[in-house]
């Protein structure tokens, strides 16, 4: 037996962060047990809990500091109140029957603890530590969480330390700002004026990123750290390397063009799953997307319907939406389809009701004399709920 817990409780400075196994004394965590005890290392020095001097917790419980103690102040707190706290917390599930008592003796406990080296107020130590210490023991033995709420909730919350969450597209329809002019102070303004919205997608134009390269991502990175940006490359060749130029930019997808070589093509696929991004192929003047992707090793991440802005004049592609996605059920793939070219709000519900996941819109909101408002109607038009992302504590 071999179960595993984590639990974070309280407000900074004393924040208390605790991770933990507990499991037989005769399998791994046990020799985990004895290896911490005999195993010293200078400054994470493992301490066996107790409830006071001569009173051990049961079952037997080694906590292991997180943080490097360099003085005896950090000491006092890891053999005062953070080891009172995690002592009684066990001794107390054993008592409210979280562990069964005829176990005490046969299951052994490793908690790793994490003090701040700026904490200061023992009362608070102790209190978010007990309680962090019965909470990951709840969890380890409730098997908490099983991967149905692991795939529920990974794009749903930030990290609390990181501050912001790094978005993925997994609750269309979205819609996807083109920031296209080659003018950069111009765009950072436009980008602080959108609403902050689970459904905006910026894009990094072909135009801008021609100008100032792809390091303008992280110009826009600066204003939005936690946007969703698709660089728009239109790749003809050097799939791969482009793939890694993007990726490496930070940016979340690359735009590689579908009159492209098939090769290239695969390259610029691989390379972005390789590196954790998106691949769109954009469909500019491809009179037959489907056959295109039907001669991939690996279909895209996300297909873009182009119509350009040189001959908006003409009708939309929105019929290849149908034949895209019952090709991407036939190869057991998920691929998203966005349309571009002329979208406005008086077509958002034509565009969804072809199956549209992503609504490309450019000029009809950058060049808007109130750029929040217009983008707002795009997302109202969306008819989806704003997702709460600060979810980081204990509401489970």
């Amino acid at each position: 037996m071999m179960l595993i817990g984590e639990a974070l409780i309280g407000e900074a400075p004393e924040l208390a962060h605790v991770d933990l196994m507990i499991g037989d004394k005769e399998g791994p965590v046990g020799q985990a047990f004895a290896t911490g005890m005999t195993q010293l290392s200078a400054g994470h020095t493992p301490v066996l809990s107790v409830i006071r001097p001569n009173l051990p917790t049961k079952p037997s419980t080694l906590i292991v500091p997180k943080v490097t103690v360099k003085g005896m102040d950090q000491a006092s707190q890891i053999f005062g109140p953070a080891q009172a706290a995690v002592s009684k917390a066990v001794a107390d599930a054993v008592e409210e029957g979280l562990i069964p008592k005829e176990k005490a003796e046969d299951l052994v406990i490793i908690a790793s603890v994490f003090i701040h080296p700026q904490a200061v107020d023992y009362n608070r130590i102790y209190r978010y530590n007990y309680g962090a210490t019965k909470l990951a023991l709840k969890r380890a033995l409730d098997g908490f969480p099983d991967i149905d709420t692991v795939l529920h909730e990974k794009d749903r919350a930030a990290h609390a330390v990181m501050g912001f969450k790094i978005s993925k597209l997994w609750d269309a329809p979205y819609l996807q700002v083109a920031l296209d002019n080659p003018n950069l102070p111009v765009i950072l303004n436009i980008i602080k004026q959108l609403p902050k919205s689970d459904h905006l997608i910026l894009e990094a134009g072909t135009p801008l990123i021609k100008r100032y390269g792809v390091d303008v991502i992280s110009k826009i990175r600066e204003v939005r750290p936690d946007a969703f940006i698709v660089a728009d490359l239109k790749t003809l060749d050097t799939g791969n390397l482009e793939a890694r130029m993007v990726a490496d930019a930070t940016a979340d997808a690359i735009v590689v063009s579908a009159l492209a070589p098939i090769a290239t093509l695969n390259k610029v696929i691989e390379e972005a799953h390789k590196t954790g991004i998106y691949a769109v192929m954009d469909t500019l003047n491809t009179p037959d997307p489907v056959a295109v992707l039907e001669q991939l090793d690996v279909l895209p991440d996300i297909v873009e319907l182009h119509r350009a802005i040189d001959i908006e004049g003409t009708a939309h592609a929105w019929g290849s939406i149908e034949g895209i996605k019952a090709l991407a059920v036939k190869r057991s793939s998920k691929v998203l389809v966005a349309v571009a070219g002329g979208v406005r709000v008086d077509t958002i519900s034509d565009a969804l009701g072809a199956g549209a996941d992503i609504l490309v819109v450019g000029r009809a909101i950058t060049n808007s004399k109130d750029v929040r408002q217009a983008a707002d109607q795009f997302i109202e038009g969306l008819n989806k709920p704003e997702i709460d992302q600060f979810r980081i504590m204990t509401d489970f």
